[in-house]
């Protein structure tokens, strides 16, 4: 059994879940939004720059989070803007703004297992439970922190260099 193989085989068919860039794109682009609002218009090219990712997935990103209400975008010059308070803002909100969900499940199960097999017929049975305790405590985890906390310590981190 090629293990490697397997693997890739499994991402192809989406039976493999891995959370995207864009969440984390996400909150580089609302940290570096309040670091550089003083210094800088806080356009899709200067966070592009910054977290070296396209411009183009800056922008889809961007958009993102003015559907959500998370920010706003300037007219005129551009540049943009929180919509509300920074430490109003969980990093669930920015989460939800930007990963799509299926069905709302963080976990995207394969959906006609063998019911012929003792294992496909309970599968389901056997760990959706689970699974759902598994995205609730993360999302708990996410609803704790704030766009406040990732300002804080990316500043403490920059004064640190």
């Amino acid at each position: 059994l090629n293990i490697n193989k397997c693997y890739t085989n499994l991402t192809k068919r989406g039976y493999i879940m891995q959370i995207s860039s864009r969440f984390t794109l996400a909150i580089h682009i609302l940290v570096a939004a309040d670091i550089f609002e003083d210094e800088y218009k806080v356009t899709s090219e200067l966070m592009a720059s910054s977290s070296n990712a396209n411009s183009v997935t800056i922008r889809k990103i961007m958009k993102q989070l003015k559907e959500a209400g998370i920010i706003n975008v300037k007219r005129g010059p551009g540049g943009i803007e929180l919509s509300r308070p920074k430490d109003q803002i969980t990093l669930l909100d920015i989460f939800n703004a930007v990963e799509s969900l299926e069905d709302g499940k963080l976990f995207r199960f394969h959906e006609n297992p063998n019911k012929m097999c003792p294992v496909g017929r309970n599968i389901h049975a056997s760990i959706d439970e689970m699974l759902d305790s598994i995205q609730n405590k993360m999302e708990d985890a996410l609803r704790k922190y704030t766009l406040q906390d990732a300002i804080v310590n990316t500043r403490l981190a920059i004064e640190k260099e």
